[in-house]
């Protein structure tokens, strides 16, 4: 076979996710991630009195980027092992140093931690991807602060907010989860260099019982590889408990993007709002003039994706045996991956569909007049009592009138006539003009604007402030 279209290809590859997401999860960050770690490994090895030479961590840092994939895929075949595959391909590149590479390690100072490191550096691409959908979200709420909606309760109208308040309620899922991703990133430390079991007796042996030197060892190399410190036990692995919460926070990510991705469906679908739709697209190949949200519904799929995916590490943590067993390894390579590739391309799909929100704010207008005069009611009612009506007979007018005008509308398709059956009936002590004056739809948003402009500058912003590099725009392959 030597086309591609001959095998399964993922399609978070092919459709989903960003190259830089891709390129963290490579085997080529993978294998160089390997070789720095060898190289920090021997560097604190030779500072603390390993008898380890300049001129053989020169040679190592020489051949750190040029990785002789062919070496050891060959060496791989014959000796059924990776790690010790790539110490012999990375020996054969540097013979000199070949005799120190991986002095006293064992496979997971290598691949635990690299996986560790894969975890911050996806987890920071999805923070700035993630604030600059808070940055969109946060531009649009402002915008329209001010423009009155239907609010609705049980999918059922109940009072009003506005539009750019309810774009709040997304914003703020979304830095709930920024800062859950932000804690556990404070909290990652790496696996560091423990040994088979954890107990470091290979480092016992080389550093002659000297135990200070082995804290001293561990902690240059974590600093060495950009993280506080190393995890202070672990069996051979680092606990697969790191990746059931990382996990968790993603399906959080999951969570707040299918809230607002159904949100948005539901508004197209009202025709209050649209996902952006390009000139040529097409909407149904049976129906010209659809529009439909498939891009709200790609979010929607791949969210729950995600959040049935988030189990797996999960069950992974709670079977490992004592201090390690394998059964974690193929299922950890393909769950973690896909769960940052997952969130990665939603986050792609939803940088693009709120850069480009389309608001019709005729129909939300028309929309909003149509309930208004039943959610003016308790205020028609309170001005009714301040001139002698009796609020509890005015209530009950006011249920029977409300009941009576919405069958109208319901069962014979006609115009809400509530406010003309509220004017015509003596119990309210108002003119029609007075009863209008209450259907001002600015008087029932109560403090939705200022809300708004609270909640940005002191929630958004910041998120904003600490991610938000430059203007990243999400391309979608189709």
């Amino acid at each position: 076979m030597n086309s591609t279209k001959e095998i399964y290809l993922s399609p978070f590859s092919t459709r989903y996710a960003s190259k830089e997401m891709q390129a963290v999860f490579s085997e080529d960050f993978k294998f160089r991630t390997w070789r720095k770690l060898w190289i920090a490994l021997a560097k604190a090895e030779k500072t603390l009195g390993l008898e380890i030479t300049d001129e053989q961590i020169a040679e190592l840092e020489a051949f750190k980027d040029d990785i002789n994939f062919e070496v050891a895929e060959a060496r791989e075949k014959i000796v059924r092992h990776d790690v010790m595959s790539h110490v012999y391909a990375y020996g054969q590149q540097c013979p000199k140093a070949e005799p120190i590479i991986h002095l006293g390690a064992t496979s997971c100072y290598v691949g635990d931690n690299t996986d560790v490191i894969i975890l911050k550096e996806a987890s920071h691409i999805i923070l700035q991807k993630a604030a600059q959908v808070v940055k969109n979200l946060s531009e649009f709420a402002v915008e329209y602060k001010n423009l009155p909606c239907l609010a609705y309760t049980h999918l059922q109208p109940a009072q009003l907010t506005t539009v750019g308040k309810r774009a709040t309620l997304w914003i703020y899922e979304l830095c709930q989860d920024i800062h859950e991703l932000e804690h556990r990133l404070e909290e990652l430390l790496l696996l560091g260099s423990k040994g088979t079991t954890g107990t470091q007796a290979s480092f016992m042996e080389l550093f002659e019982g000297d135990e200070d030197k082995i804290k001293k060892m561990e902690a240059m190399i974590a600093e060495d590889m950009g993280f506080r410190g190393c995890v202070p036990v672990s069996g051979q692995t680092y606990s697969r408990k790191v990746d059931a919460y990382f996990l968790s926070v993603l399906s959080g990510f999951a969570q707040s993007a299918y809230k607002f991705s159904n949100d948005m469906r539901i508004l197209q679908s009202f025709e209050e709002m649209e996902e952006p739709f390009e000139k040529n697209q097409i909407g149904s190949s049976a129906m010209p003039y659809k529009r439909n949200p498939m891009r709200s519904e790609r979010i929607s799929a791949l969210a729950r994706y995600v959040i049935v995916d988030s189990l797996n590490p999960a069950l992974t943590a709670g079977t490992q045996w004592f201090e390690r067993t394998l059964d974690d390894s193929a299922n950890k390579r393909i769950s973690v991956a896909e769960a940052f590739l997952a969130i990665d391309s939603i986050l792609n799909i939803y940088m693009n569909v709120t850069a480009g929100l389309v608001v019709y704010d005729k129909v939300v207008e028309r929309r909003v007049m149509e309930k208004l005069p039943f959610m003016a009611t308790e205020n028609i009612m309170m001005k009714s009592v301040k001139k002698g009506g009796n609020r509890q007979e005015l209530h009950e007018r006011l249920r029977t009138h409300s009941h009576a005008a919405a069958a109208k509308v319901k069962l014979e398709g006609g115009q809400n006539d509530l406010i003309e059956r509220i004017a015509a009936d003596d119990a309210f002590p108002l003119t029609l003009e007075e009863i209008k004056a209450e259907l001002d739809p600015s008087l029932y948003i109560g403090r939705s604007a200022s809300q708004v402009d609270e909640f940005v500058k002191e929630v958004a912003e910041p998120i904003i402030a600490r991610w938000h590099e430059s203007e990243i725009e999400a391309e979608l392959k189709v």
